[in-house]
């Protein structure tokens, strides 16, 4: 079960992951719930406020989880650095979620555009954010006794590097665990609800965009 839990289902909801963002940009390009006549204004100041939120927030506890010692908080000047752009990336991050989920589940016109899926993800988010500020104001964290560091921070790593250590997970108080299940959750169902698009749209233009430039500087070779 501890393997199963902290090693088989991460590895599964990352080729869930990619699997499904390739379904969905044969499907509609990402575009089918981001645009068209059924997204409004607040919608669409939703969509602009999870592409700065959402990366940000994770791209903050990328850095926290590489700076970090073993046991230990990232050094001071880090670490203020790290909470001010949070405090400005959680509430966005809230915000366009808000925007971008709720109408489409109380409009009546929009019912048959929503999935079980997309009813999971504001819960999903919520948890996710609620969960970081437990952990983050852990009453039994020190900053030379992190315990984000220990457990989760530890079994990131060592799924990244293939070398994975479940057992620092099996002895992770519960919400370490909690927390833990619930991103990989959220990283398996991304791309099959409404917010995939969120990311990948501005993904693809920038792809399409050098492919484009790439194409005109150097020409494909007439055929003979």
């Amino acid at each position: 079960m501890v393997v199963t839990l902290w090693v088989v289902l991460p590895y599964v909801a990352v080729v869930s992951c990619v699997i499904g963002h390739v379904w969905r940009y044969r499907l509609d390009g990402f575009l089918g719930c981001l645009y068209g006549p059924h997204v409004d204004l607040a919608q669409r100041f939703g969509i602009r406020a999870l592409r700065v939120g959402m990366p940000t927030v994770a791209a903050m506890r990328v850095v926290e989880m590489v700076v970090s010692g073993p046991h230990s908080r990232p050094g001071p000047g880090i670490r203020i650095v790290l909470e001010a752009t949070q405090l400005v990336a959680v509430p966005l991050t809230i915000i366009g979620a808000v925007l971008v989920l709720i109408p489409p589940l109380i409009a009546a016109d929009g019912r048959a555009r929503v999935t079980p899926l997309d009813r999971m993800t504001m819960p999903l988010l919520v948890a996710a954010l609620v969960s970081a500020v437990l952990v983050t104001f852990d009453a039994n964290s020190s900053d030379v006794h992190y315990r984000t560091a220990e457990t989760l921070f530890t079994w990131a790593r060592s799924l990244v590097t293939l070398h994975p250590d479940p057992q620092v997970m099996r002895h992770a108080p519960l919400i370490y665990q909690a927390r833990g299940l619930v991103l990989v959750l959220i990283i398996a169902v991304w791309p099959y609800t409404r917010l995939a698009g969120v990311l990948a749209v501005p993904a693809l233009r920038v792809l399409r965009q050098f492919e484009n430039g790439s194409a005109e500087r150097y020409p494909s070779a007439p055929i003979v």
